[in-house]
């Protein structure tokens, strides 16, 4: 699927071919009614769908859909499910896929697409580099595979698209569905950013929640080190970083405190904050790196920007030679003179400075009420946490909310010139805070989170089943499969017991165990790749069950979840492990860092012992490779162990 997808060069479209609005695709009866399974939910939405050929392998249908927009399973913890017989792409192409998948010839693509995509093939599913790509099992799971956004000249934002996506996962009733977060915003990881500012991730706006961690992390580390990270006063920092060094720190911090109208206590405070104001303010399209860019916001202005900005460093050099008291006006203008002779610039510089934030100095401007005149006067913000002001918790006190209440002015981008400072000045490596109290925890718990990548939402269930007709039975069946591994004859001592996902089941009242039966084999054949030979013999949970009892009859007093016992039929042994997604045979991973499974971190494989573990748990780096001989602790120490030859 494209928004204002233009296959022109490919085939042109039918004529009167139906546009769907972008932002309502996937509601409730648009473009078609959802009120039936999974599976059906899909056909369904085919059928109005436009089928496009020579975009996809010959054997993998493609349709697309015309969408309007208004310019104005493996590392996810789910490698022990079954295979499915089909897979539902769901794309948003960019401009780029597009044209790489109609220009391909044999195996080369135009030079200039090549480079912004990752991948040359002629198949639209196989590209890298789309809008937005997702794609769905047919037992209901999914995966948001990517969202790639430019941040700037998108007619869709990011946030469009999380919507669009997740109004689809609701009409289609999706199951659950899982994406992996390494989402970046000028250097920044956001997992990292919106867990401190809003106690989750990004992603959490749609409610995706903690669904696995590498390295062993667990949901109550995620949860413990995010609660650490926001609830760091600030005190601290004005207590144990109050150097040169680190000025920039409290330079931040202060101007923030002096914009806001209430005070702020905590880290998660200050970027809760932030990111609340981003949201308020224009974005200022100006590149400018000046200091005092955003302090004088006049369209009409008729200077340059850098005669402005030569005038304000001129006046602040004055008001610092005042020794930070009140002087009048027209001492500041003469001061200036000197300097600049241009007096209308002047005028609008020492108007627009009044009660303004530059660097880490407040200008302040008040009229004299015995003179009558302006006076100016430069205070330093840069020790808004004097240490007399903290107390013994390391909170602020004492404050004057006078001081925190005016109405300062920042731009767009001198805000997030400070959000992406602050963020790498405390949350990346600082060697000046790795042994200071409770600060220096900031790396260990920023760590922690920033290894928390898979995040997962659960859309449909069997809390969430519509009213049904109350002569038709609903039941939720499933299959329980045994590992007949058999070796000489012999089963194995370790025998595996699988139970798949729930299926839902509509019958008849009269409805008998065998024709369950059959119904349950055809789905669930059709539905995944390994029980194609499936033959369901008895009901686990309903011994006394009888094949022409009725089902309405024995579930009354029952749950309506029934298990079936179901075998395999094949000549050799059968065994669970190798009709799962996430089937490796003999890959066994034992880290130091306490994994037990494929987390999709790099790892690497012992030579000797085969097994595996994370390249940084054993001190490689990421940017070097992979050595090609490898051994692990373990081995090389019982190698040192070994009698001397000599």
């Amino acid at each position: 699927m494209s928004p204002q997808l233009d296959l022109s060069g490919c085939k042109k479209r039918k004529r009167g071919e139906r546009v769907f609005k972008f932002k309502a695709f996937g509601e409730r009866g648009y473009p078609v009614e959802f009120n039936g399974s999974f599976e059906q939910n899909v056909r369904a939405l085919s059928e109005v769908g436009q089928l496009e050929i020579g975009l996809c392998d010959p054997l993998m249908p493609c349709w697309s859909f015309q969408l309007e927009v208004h310019r104005h399973p493996l590392v996810s913890g789910w490698g022990d499910h079954l295979i499915c017989n089909k897979k539902y792409h769901f794309l948003l192409p960019s401009k780029d896929t597009i044209s790489a998948c109609i220009s391909y010839e044999g195996n080369t693509i135009n030079a200039t697409t090549a480079r912004s995509i990752a991948s040359k093939s002629k198949n639209l599913i196989e590209l890298q580099g789309h809008t937005m790509h997702g794609v769905f099992h047919s037992n209901g799971f999914g995966h948001l595979l990517c969202i790639n956004v430019a941040e700037t000249g998108s007619d869709l934002a990011g946030y469009h698209i999380m919507e669009f996506w997740d109004r689809l996962c609701t009409g289609l009733r999706a199951r659950e569905v899982s994406l992996r977060d390494i989402s970046q915003k000028q250097g920044m990881d956001l997992r990292l950013l919106y867990a401190i500012a809003y106690g989750k991730s990004w992603f959490g706006q749609w409610g995706y929640k903690f669904g696995r961690g590498s390295f062993a992390i667990t949901q109550s580390m995620y949860q413990n080190a995010i609660e650490a990270l926001q609830n760091i006063p600030l005190g601290l920092f004005a207590q144990h970083l109050g150097n040169e060094k680190n000025n920039d720190i409290l330079t931040i911090l202060s101007r923030y405190q002096m914009l806001s109208g209430h005070i702020l206590v905590t880290l998660g405070d200050t970027f809760h904050f932030m990111l609340d104001l981003k949201t308020k303010l224009p974005r200022d399209q100006s590149n400018s790196d000046s200091p005092h860019q955003g302090m004088l916001v006049d369209t009409s202005c008729r200077w340059s920007p850098k005669r402005v900005e030569m005038a304000i460093r001129v006046i602040i050099e004055s008001l610092k030679r005042a020794e930070f008291r009140w002087i009048s006006r027209q001492e500041v203008r003469d001061a200036a003179r000197a300097y600049i002779g241009d007096t209308g610039l002047l005028d609008f510089v020492l108007k627009s400075l009044g009660n303004h934030i530059v660097g880490k100095y407040l200008v302040r401007r008040c009229l004299n009420p015995v003179t009558k005149v302006l006076e100016y006067c430069l205070e330093d913000i840069s020790h808004a946490f004097p240490n007399k002001q903290v107390d013994g918790y390391g909170r602020v006190k004492n404050y004057d909310s006078k001081l925190m209440k005016p109405q300062y002015k920042i731009t767009w981008a001198q805000l997030m010139k400070d959000l992406v400072g602050l963020y790498k000045l405390i949350l990346q490596e600082n060697k000046a805070m790795s042994s200071i109290g409770v600060i220096a925890y900031v790396p260990i718990a920023s760590r922690i989170i920033l290894d928390t990548k898979y995040f997962t939402k659960e859309y449909y269930s069997e809390k969430s089943v519509p009213f049904l007709d109350k002569s038709l039975i609903l039941l939720q069946c499933s299959i329980a499969l045994t590992s007949n591994n058999i070796d000489g004859g012999n089963y194995n001592s370790f025998r595996k017991v699988m139970v798949t996902p729930y299926e839902f089941f509509l019958l008849r009242n009269n409805a008998t165990f065998d024709e369950l039966k059959l119904e349950v084999e055809c789905n669930f054949r059709d539905l995944y790749w390994g029980l194609r030979n499936l033959v369901v013999e008895s009901v686990a949970n309903l011994d006394d069950a009888k094949g022409s009892d009725l089902v309405f009859e024995l579930i009354k007093e029952s749950s309506n979840k029934l298990v079936f016992k179901g075998n395999i039929i094949s000549g050799e042994s059968f065994d669970i492990s190798g009709i799962c997604e996430g089937y490796e045979s003999n890959l066994v991973v034992d880290c130091s860092c306490g994994t037990k499974s494929d987390d999709g971190e790099r790892m690497v494989s012992c030579d000797i012992c085969e097994v595996w573990q994370h390249t940084r748990c054993v001190h490689i780096p990421n940017n070097e490779e992979i050595p090609t001989i490898f051994l692990c602790n373990s081995c090389e120490q019982d190698i040192l162990r070994f009698p001397s030859l000599a």
